[in-house]
């Protein structure tokens, strides 16, 4: 699926293309979580990437994060939107805070 939403969306500059990892519908002790009382996930698979950001100078500055990194990012960042009934996140480079092992 990510070769599929790749290959149709090209994210432009530093910005990135995630599928949000998805959280536990339960917690520990056994209780199931509605919708409205998940936290927003901040674990995702980036799909694809912009080819970087341009420096004041015109000098085009690469990504440090590739397609299919396990990214880290801030809680409330990006763009939400959905692609063939699946939920995706563009997002800033600026916004990834890890690279996940």
């Amino acid at each position: 699926m990510a070769t599929a939403v790749a290959t149709k969306l090209q994210p432009l500059g530093d910005r990135l293309v995630i599928r949000p990892l998805g959280r536990d519908e339960m917690t520990k002790s056994g209780i199931v979580l509605p919708d409205t009382a998940k936290e927003k996930p901040q674990e995702g698979e980036v799909l694809a990437a912009g080819q970087g950001r341009i420096d004041d100078n015109g000098k085009r500055i690469p990504m440090e994060v590739a397609v299919g990194n396990k990214v880290l990012f801030a809680k409330y960042s990006g763009t939400e939107f959905k692609s063939d009934g699946e939920d995706l996140l563009v997002l800033s480079e600026r916004d990834v805070l890890a690279v996940l092992g």
